[in-house]
């Protein structure tokens, strides 16, 4: 039997680290900021006595606290008609806090002896300022400043992270986390009075580094890490709009899912749509593995800027080796994506490697926007397989959000499915066509992964060589080589 191997979400976000010195971070001690996660549902009879508690803290300490209103749990629980404001992450969150009961919050994830609701980290409301005058007169051994911008005409968030080492960490690896928070989000509530027009703050809508946040490989003293991220931020989540003009964008580290660090809200602009910026959205191959021998990747190219996009140069590299460049053509308005398969460029395979991807010269011009040029994507070898692959798919109770395509080494679709209904399984033999590299994607619309008991299964000559259940956030690939 091959072994059997779990598969990871790749990141689909444009990311850039490098080690030049710090713009925006001081380099002084500085003490702690706190960071607020305030549990809560629309509900929740008391949940609006926590909301007032959390705000007067953070109007005591504005540049130093950040909330967060995390709805999650059975108060959160929309009823019919009534809008969903739970997020993929809450649960998770809250679940690492032993909380029982509403309203619960953690000030950075720390456990107060004596303060905690259970055996946890979750405090009751009376708990939460003094935890946080605790937090605040505590140093931190990291600062940490963000900046973000919006395009309202297209969407387009960008975001600069600096963090600086004023002192060592206990942890050799920290974890840096960007969240997206909206305020002035009326809707249903229990307590409060208002009805269905009540006013609900800080909910976090989205984290875009993922449930646990990245990795910030160096934390030392002296040591310092800067990141730009960005996204494209949906109009809507659970149909719940996003008003960009409400949005708080927060950036903290933890020592590991659990110890807040410190955290900060970003300054946010919202600049002008540029003329010219291409971007490569997404790397929809390589993700997790690749074949030896020669790479083509295969990319989502979009199109950001006002005025049509009819050419660019798209450049890529694979652990650092030669640069190819692929001159592309099109005819793209905004905001049109096309996937563009890239020639196949020899490398040298390692345990552990990276593509990077850039695309440069929008139309001959100078891009605009330089914080989306970039992808990059690490990938480790290929299975290797007979020319029988069976898949099993259970999609659970989400069925509609669930989807797969199913390519040869040349980018060809050779087979793919969707439309599911609840709890549908699929049973099938994948269409190889001899000795080849395949690549298969899995996709959750939605982002929520497989939802009661989902997986997929794929089997070489009835052995099981993937399996998939939690790990499915948004896109999963898998790349097998058969013969």
């Amino acid at each position: 039997m091959k072994k059997l191997f779990t598969l990871l979400a790749t990141l689909l976000i444009g990311l850039v680290a490098t080690s030049f010195a710090q713009t925006i971070v001081g380099t002084d001690p500085e003490n702690k900021n706190v960071v607020l996660e305030e549990f809560t549902g629309i509900h929740c009879g008391y949940c609006p006595d926590g909301h007032a508690i959390a705000q007067a803290i953070y109007n005591a300490n504005p540049e130093d606290v950040v909330l967060l209103a995390i709805h999650t749990g059975g108060y959160a629980s929309p009823g019919a008609g009534e809008p969903d404001f739970r997020t993929p992450f809450g649960a998770a969150i809250a679940g690492q806090t032993d909380l029982q009961g509403y309203p619960a919050g953690t000030v950075n994830r720390h456990l107060f002896p004596g303060w905690s609701q259970g055996s946890g980290t979750a405090m009751g409301r009376g708990q939460w300022t003094g935890a946080a005058n605790q937090i605040l007169a505590t140093p931190s051994y990291l600062n940490i400043a963000a900046e973000a911008s919006i395009i309202p005409a297209t969407r387009q968030l960008s975001v600069l992270v600096e963090v600086y080492y004023t002192g060592d960490s206990p942890e050799t690896t920290n974890l840096l986390n960007v969240a997206i928070a909206q305020n002035n989000i009326s809707g249903p509530q229990s307590g409060g009075n208002a009805g269905n027009n009540y006013q609900h703050m800080h909910m976090l809508r989205h984290l875009v580094t993922g449930q646990w946040g990245i990795e910030i490989p160096e934390t030392t003293e002296g040591s310092f890490y800067t990141t730009t991220l960005t996204y494209e931020i949906p109009a809507d989540y659970n149909d719940v709009d996003v008003i960009l003009e409400d949005l708080d964008i927060v950036a903290f580290v933890t020592e590991t899912h659990q110890e807040v660090v410190s955290g900060i809200k970003a300054s946010v602009t919202f600049p002008a749509a540029s003329d010219y910026d291409a971007a490569v959205k997404e790397i929809l191959f390589p993700i997790s593995q690749a074949c030896e021998g020669d790479l083509g990747a295969r990319i989502e190219l979009k199109n950001y800027g006002a005025i049509n996009l009819t050419s660019a140069d798209i450049e890529y590299t694979v652990n650092g080796g030669d640069i190819a460049t692929y001159s592309w053509t099109g005819d793209l308005e905004y905001p049109d994506s096309e996937i563009v398969n890239l020639p196949a460029i020899p490398f040298d395979m390692l345990d552990e490697n990276t593509i990077e991807i850039t695309v440069n010269n929008p139309n001959g011009n100078e891009d605009e926007n330089t914080a989306n040029d970039m992808n990059s994507s690490d990938f480790a070898p290929a299975e290797e397989t007979s020319l029988v692959v069976d898949l099993q798919l259970f999609v659970g109770h989400n069925g509609g959000d669930i989807s797969w395509e199913f390519y040869n080494g040349s980018g060809e679709l050779l087979a793919e499915g969707g439309d599911y209904v609840n709890n549908e399984t699929v049973n099938m033999t994948l269409p190889i066509d001899g000795s080849d590299c395949y690549n298969f994607v899995l996709r959750d619309q939605v982002g929520d992964g497989f939802m009661g008991g989902g997986y997929l299964k794929l089997k070489d000559d009835g052995d099981v060589f993937v399996y998939i259940t939690d790990e499915l956030e948004d896109l999963i690939g898998i790349t097998f080589h058969a013969d």
